[in-house]
């Protein structure tokens, strides 16, 4: 005796509930994997994160003032940020991989459920199977044939039964799986875009604050730590005395060109009055040659 249509058509729904199952299965266990790894690189991301602010920190206590306040408050910034992804794994974690992680135990009591339609269906395939044997052997023992009819018929009911609070709790679960899919990625999307946005405005702000740090103002106090104060003093005294001795040379070649233009002069004035000594002298010869020669003749 072969199998009725309506059994033939609950074993093809209940194959094709099986693969749904085992779809299911398969697949939000990969997505919740895959989530959770997310969560993870995410997690991982913050605490390097962490690490970079702890670095750029200490690297602003090396610098000059405002380089170190822009990069003092640039840090800041980076660890605000790196709340707002301390609060996105968390509700990645409570909101996507939580509800994809229980699917398996909602998977495993539809396959319980689809296990009891099944033992009823086979049941009911076992009982179908007597009843032809019996009237192969007993074609004549109408008792033992309607007995067995009987619990044939109480087999197809059964299974019948259990076919439809099937359909019944996989139509529920169906439903409840799209529910979730839609609530799952759109609680990822919504986490998603409140993480950047947030970041979105503190990156502008450590933006601004890093570019708004004074070059110049950094340049000066870097200039004046290569150049002392008392480098500077001593600078300028040396620049001075340079500046005096300068002076001092070009008064000094001044008045030797002075004196230069004016010898000539006073060589003439010492040489008229070697003359005039000279004439005083010859006359006071003379006078005394003329005074020899009276007294020779007196």
């Amino acid at each position: 005796m072969s199998r009725t249509p309506d059994a033939r058509a609950r074993d093809t729904q209940t194959k094709q509930i099986q693969e749904s199952i085992t779809h299911v299965e398969k697949h939000f266990g990969e997505l919740c994997q895959l989530f959770a790894a997310y969560v993870r690189k995410t997690a991982r991301l913050r605490d390097k994160a962490d690490v970079l602010v702890r670095q750029i920190s200490l690297y602003a206590d090396t610098e000059t003032p405002n380089l170190k306040n822009g990069l003092k408050n640039f840090a800041d910034q980076l660890a605000k940020i790196q709340d707002y992804r301390q609060a996105e794994v968390e509700r990645l974690e409570a909101k996507v991989v939580e509800p994809l992680k229980g699917y398996g135990t909602v998977v495993k009591m539809k396959r319980a459920d689809l296990k009891l339609t099944q033992n009823a269906r086979n049941r009911e395939a076992k009982q179908m199977q007597q009843l032809e044997r019996m009237r192969q052997r007993n074609p004549s023992d109408r008792q033992i044939i309607s007995q067995a009819e009987s619990e044939l018929q109480r087999a197809t009911m059964d299974a019948t039964r259990t076919t439809r609070q099937l359909e019944e709790t996989i139509d529920v679960f169906e439903k409840q799986k799209i529910q979730d899919i839609k609530k799952v990625f759109g609680e990822f999307v919504t986490i998603e875009m409140m993480f950047h946005a947030k970041a979105l405005e503190v990156y502008t702000t450590a933006y601004q604050h890093i570019q708004n740090v004074d070059e110049e103002g950094d340049l000066e106090v870097f200039r004046s730590t290569l150049h002392p104060p008392d480098y500077q003093s001593r600078l300028e005294i040396v620049r001075a005395n340079s500046k005096t001795s300068l002076n001092r040379t070009g008064t000094s070649m001044s008045k030797s060109g002075t004196l230069q233009s004016r010898t000539p002069k006073a060589q003439r004035k010492r040489d008229e009055e070697d003359d005039e000594d000279g004439d005083e002298e010859e006359d006071e010869d003379e006078d005394d040659d003329l005074e020899d020669v009276t007294d020779d003749e007196n």
